[in-house]
């Protein structure tokens, strides 16, 4: 959806994405006349992501140790100041995000206290 209000004292502004019902009653409000929805999507309808099939795909490929990867990259961390906040090696890392190696439920606990993560996205 793209809202455009245009109004006296106020510079123009575009809105666009999804906008919630109440807030877009809110502009109109807000705005009247001025404002002018040039697009807006009815037909479509919200889609819970677990019911998508991409999602179900990647999904499936998802395992403790590309979980330990993504979570480690996502907070900037190598593999080797991971390992030293474990007191283990990086080679021992390494082996975790393979799949080479499991991660014991120990682990996992630091691992989510660590990376601020559900210890179940290591299990």
């Amino acid at each position: 959806m793209l809202v455009v209000v245009s109004q006296p004292l106020i510079n123009d502004f575009k809105i666009e994405g999804t906008l919630s019902s109440a807030f877009l009653e809110n502009l109109r409000k807000e705005f009247g006349d001025s404002m002018k929805i040039i697009r807006q999507d009815e037909d479509e309808k919200w889609v819970n992501v677990n019911d998508m099939d991409w999602y179900k795909e990647e999904l499936a490929k998802e395992t403790p140790g590309s979980n330990l990867r993504f979570y480690r990259k996502l907070v900037g961390m190598t593999q080797k100041e991971l390992a030293d906040k474990l007191d283990m090696t990086k080679q021992h890392v390494s082996d975790m995000e393979r799949g080479k190696r499991a991660i014991s439920k120990a682990t996992a606990k630091e691992l989510s206290k660590i990376l601020d993560v559900s210890v179940a996205r290591f299990i």
